[in-house]
């Protein structure tokens, strides 16, 4: 059921009218979102809904357990250590067996081909969003064995935060923390919330339907398909077409779900805040997949000593933290390649700042150091969007040969381009005053705003072109 379907439509619709008519009582509600979000997820392969609720138990009982057993007596610590590390071997192991599995044989086999070792393959398919709630589930048994989180109230309302339908496919990564008070307080039906939510799910669809599809279709996947003879400027295009449409593919998703949780009130963590103006690389990660980058400084690079052991052990765990970070991404080199520039890139930037080096001075300075991110960013783009390293060196090889020719590209592409960069580029305030301009339209007048705008948005809707993330 993809967020830009008819079918979710419906379904949004359905649960938003039922959620409201019991929205009183706190049991009826919560269940009314609960039955909803496993069926969202059955929608996709029914089978696999036994993954989320085989997680869901297994880190509520170790959230209990772990609340029950008191950090501070010593005989109760490796008891705590072992149920913190079943949580750890429940969740990673369904991660290495239904996302890792075949690239670690492949790679096991390459590197003993000289003896003939095979090993099975395996053929279960990836099941969509199990990236996301295991890292979800996994933050709140660290939490409460760190004791910074109190468990859930009871289970029903700790699988509800597991399967939260808006953020369960391709997040934002919510934390315990901040959502589960939110099953405390009753909701009520307010208006401007509905405005926002609504204005949310409408910026997320353009994004996805007027930008990045169009552009998938008509400028990247023709740059990056095998055998491809784009030449120089048409391939650089296609890579700066990448960059826009991997930011409005993700980031639209993250409005959609962000405005489907405010039609129920309920707040979950913004994702993206203009990436691409970005001054750094370490900038660039204060903007980019928020929820993922924080996870990951949180529970990987701080864990692993963060830049608490000199400069040399802080550059190793910048780089350990960007290429397991790289890895979650997909089960190929490529993408932990590209984790492996992010990481360097990143510890080159902490020696910068090491050697006492400041931003590049004045407005041409800032305007220069945002170029320069924005390509580095490009650069390792071309590696995640490739097919293999091979194809992604092929690419970069065309980037610089010969001929200057502009490509002849459908209208809808340049217009695509505009528009993603551009509005990428507009002001925050301008951003929103667009937002309060359509939560002052009156009612008649957002009644026919949004008759148009679901008119174009069919209108444009190229078929066929899933959300990127959902293949994490």
């Amino acid at each position: 059921m993809e967020f830009h379907s008819k079918d979710y439509g419906f379904f949004l619709v359905t649960v938003f009218s039922l959620f409201w008519l019991v929205a009183g009582r706190r049991r009826p509600r919560n269940a009314v979102l609960l039955l909803a979000s496993w069926f969202f997820y059955a929608s996709w392969k029914a089978p696999y809904l036994a993954l989320i609720l085989g997680s869901t138990l297994l880190d509520w009982w170790a959230g209990g357990v772990l609340a029950r057993l008191p950090a501070e007596d010593p005989a109760c610590r490796r008891t705590r250590r072992w149920v913190l590390l079943a949580s750890l071997a429940g969740n990673l192991g369904a991660l290495a067996v239904f996302k890792y599995y075949n690239f670690f044989r492949a790679n096991f086999e390459d590197l003993f081909a000289g003896f003939g070792i095979h090993l099975p393959a395996s053929e279960l398919a990836l099941p969509v969003g199990i990236s996301f709630y295991t890292f979800q589930t996994l933050s709140y048994t660290i939490d409460i064995y760190r004791g910074e989180l109190k468990p859930a109230r009871n289970l029903r309302e700790f699988a509800l935060f597991v399967a939260f339908f808006p953020q369960l496919v391709a997040g934002p990564i919510v934390r315990a923390k901040d959502f589960l008070p939110q099953l405390e307080r009753r909701p009520f039906l307010d208006v401007e919330n509905l405005k926002r939510g609504l204005y949310r799910i409408a910026e997320g669809l353009g994004k996805k339907v007027l930008i990045a599809d169009v552009l998938a279709v008509h400028l990247v996947d023709p740059v990056f398909a095998p055998g491809s003879q784009a030449g120089p400027l048409h391939s650089l295009l296609g890579v700066y077409g990448y960059a826009m449409q991997i930011y409005c593919d993700f980031a639209g998703y993250s409005d959609i779900a962000i405005g489907s949780a405010l039609l129920f009130g309920f707040k979950i963590p913004e994702n993206f805040k203009a990436p691409y103006l970005a001054r750094s690389i370490q900038d660039f990660w204060r903007r980019w997949h928020i929820s993922l980058s924080t996870w990951l400084r949180d529970y990987l690079y701080i864990p692993l000593g963060g830049n608490r052991r000199g400069p040399v052990r802080t550059y190793v765990n910048l780089m350990a933290t960007m290429l397991l970070g790289g890895l979650w991404h997909g089960a190929a080199w490529r993408f932990v390649f590209w984790g492996g520039l992010h990481g360097a890139w990143l510890a080159v930037n902490r020696w910068w700042q090491r050697r006492g080096f400041g931003a590049l001075p004045g407005p041409l300075g800032r305007v220069l150091a945002t170029v320069l991110t924005f390509h580095l960013v490009c650069l390792a783009w071309v590696f995640f969007r490739a097919s293999d390293l091979q194809s992604a060196f092929a690419v970069l090889g065309r980037i610089f040969g010969e001929g200057a020719a502009l490509p002849s590209l459908p209208l809808s592409v340049w217009v695509a381009l505009g528009l993603g960069y551009g509005t990428h580029l507009l002001p925050e305030r301008i951003k929103a005053g667009a937002e309060r301009l359509h939560g002052r339209m009156p009612a008649f007048v957002l009644g026919l705003f949004w008759s148009f705008y679901l008119g174009l948005l069919a209108y444009s809707m190229v078929e066929g072109v899933p959300f990127i993330y959902f293949q994490f």
